[in-house]
């Protein structure tokens, strides 16, 4: 059996409360991962283009801002 597999097991035999806790926490997690991989991108110089081009974009007057 996989780690994956036991993970899906244990989850599935949570009471109601600890499957809320687990939840809150995963969703906390995931969104520290996603964060991480962002600040990684931008300080490798990865979104730079993008910037570079909505920057463009806003300048010329193609797109409106947030």
């Amino acid at each position: 059996m996989s780690n994956v597999q036991e993970l899906e097991m244990a989850v599935s035999q949570l009471p109601a409360n600890e499957l809320r806790q687990f939840s809150e926490w995963f969703e906390e997690f995931l969104a520290d991962q996603w964060d991480k991989k962002v600040e990684a991108d931008i300080m490798s110089g990865r979104l730079d283009a993008i910037g570079k081009r909505a920057d463009d974009e806003f300048l010329a007057g193609r797109a409106s801002p947030l």
